[in-house]
């Protein structure tokens, strides 16, 4: 996995419905497909997502073979209170990938 895009408000009033996009780069192999030499090709796929705000699961998402390449996920959530929204991405070989976004709520 290589790169994340979040998009999360610098800003919120408390009590606000927020909106949360996320996007990571990744080629999302289903396992159906073959190489130029005929050996299938291994399958590897984003297979969990999760979303913590203030510590607690906000959102998690299991996905399968269907997903497309650089899966994008919107959700929404209530600003609470300031601090990190944290993202989590697993793929079938046990890698994960994370980062964080800041929200300052008022």
């Amino acid at each position: 996995m290589t790169r994340a895009l979040i998009n999360v408000p610098k800003q919120a009033r408390a009590g606000e419905i927020i909106e949360i996009k996320a996007m990571i780069a990744h080629v999302m192999e289903t396992g159906y497909r073959r190489d130029a030499g005929g050996s299938a090709i291994e399958r590897n796929i984003i297979n969990r997502f999760t979303c913590f705000y203030d510590g607690a699961e906000i959102f998690a998402a299991e996905l399968f073979p269907a997903i497309s390449a650089n899966p994008f996920i919107a959700f929404s959530t209530i600003a609470t209170k300031s601090g990190a929204i944290a993202f989590a991405w697993t793929d079938d070989k046990g890698n994960t990938e994370t980062t964080t976004a800041e929200i300052k709520v008022v």
